[in-house]
């Protein structure tokens, strides 16, 4: 018997959910069904679906709905929970509104799976910032405990919504003939982002950081069910998709670069990009390998968080220096929620059914 499923939001991540569920196969009803503010027509993985305008009787008889839609007092999840939950559906929520509910867990699945329990009927997937750190601190966590984390983000503008790539590419050709007078509208970013950078990402708060930065905080201290000290930068760039991420650990026990070079290659997920470079075109022969942003449109590393100059830190005893770089529309919000899913199916907390098609993509749970 195959799921029927409900997604929720048509933007940038909708489209990837309805994208990465068909790609994936899983036991699910094809087409789902896709609702939004209004009823359209809309061509998603390209498929034309009729969406639907959301409504009382939208959940009814769904299994799993996966919202996507707006954040917010009016958003869709603030608006839809307690009717899709009360529908006898499993939730799991790529926005904001519930990530640190005490009854919500929060989970990227290679880091925390198994705190998802049987009656568990709303999951949270985080910030996608927060999704790619973490991933790059579970097993470097596991093996030595973190202690301290300072992260500088640079962060795509796709990480805003279809509105923000709007911007860059209409500025951008605007600025190609002027900088003087760049047109941009403040309600999406605070400046004119092409060929410039904005350490501005959400509402500042009292202690002088952003929405964006305290996320990283308190979304990470959650996930990985510790008191780790961390300070974060965020800062939006001239980029239309792929988030980068500079991050300094200290950890409990001294790990060598090698050793965390190993640690991130074995982890789920992961990639390392960070070798002699084979092509050596400029002829330096320390020259090494890292990820860059147009990286994520590789089909080999469009669904992994990619991870490159892994060094020490040579002013702390124990303390080591990468950087990391992932799809934030994929791996930082529609995939996580989709292998949220593929989770709970493995553990058989989807109407008890433990599909043996998982046997074939098995979700790897590992606990830090």
């Amino acid at each position: 018997m195959s799921l029927k499923v409900t997604v929720v939001g048509v933007g940038m991540v909708g489209e990837q959910i309805v994208s990465i569920l068909k790609e994936r196969n899983l036991p699910i009803e094809w087409p789902p069904r896709v609702c939004a503010t209004r009823e359209r027509v809309e061509i998603l993985a390209g498929d034309k679906y009729r969406v639907e305008e959301i409504s009382l009787d939208s959940f009814n008889g769904a299994d799993v709905v996966l919202f996507a839609g707006k954040e917010g007092a009016n958003g869709a999840s603030v608006s839809w929970r307690a009717r899709a939950t009360t529908a006898g559906a499993i939730c799991i929520d790529n926005g904001k509104d519930f990530r640190l509910a005490p009854d919500v867990p929060l989970v990227v699945p290679e880091v925390n799976m198994a705190t998802v329990g049987p009656n568990h009927r709303f999951i949270a997937s985080p910030n996608c910032s927060t999704i790619q750190m973490v991933m790059v601190l579970a097993p470097l966590h596991r093996a030595a405990g973190v202690k301290r984390v300072v992260v500088s983000t640079y962060q795509s503008v796709s990480g805003w919504g279809v509105r923000a790539n709007q911007e860059l590419l209409n500025q951008t050709h605007y600025a190609l003939k002027s900088f003087n007078g760049i047109p941009y509208d403040p309600t999406i970013m605070a400046r004119p982002i092409a060929f410039n950078y904005i350490p501005h990402i959400d509402k500042f708060f009292e202690n002088g950081y952003t929405g964006e930065e305290m996320k990283m905080v308190w979304e990470t201290q959650r996930i990985m069910n510790a008191d780790i000290k961390i300070s974060a930068t965020t800062v939006r760039v001239p980029v239309l998709v792929g988030h980068g991420e500079s991050i300094n650990v200290e950890t409990e026990r001294k790990l060598s670069a090698a050793e965390a070079r190993q640690l991130l290659a074995d982890f789920p997920g992961m990639v390392v990009l960070d070798q002699p470079d084979p092509d050596n075109l400029r002829n330096d022969r320390r020259e090494r390998t890292y990820p860059v942003a147009q990286d994520v449109h590789k089909p080999e590393y469009r669904d992994a968080v990619l991870v490159g100059r892994i060094r020490e830190d040579p002013t702390i005893e124990n303390g080591l220096n990468l950087w990391c770089v992932a799809d934030n529309l994929r791996k930082g919000a529609a995939l996580n929620v989709v292998q949220i899913m593929e989770g709970l199916l493995e553990r058989g907390l989807l109407n008890g059914r433990r599909p043996a098609w998982r046997q074939k993509n098995p979700t790897l749970a590992i606990e830090v």
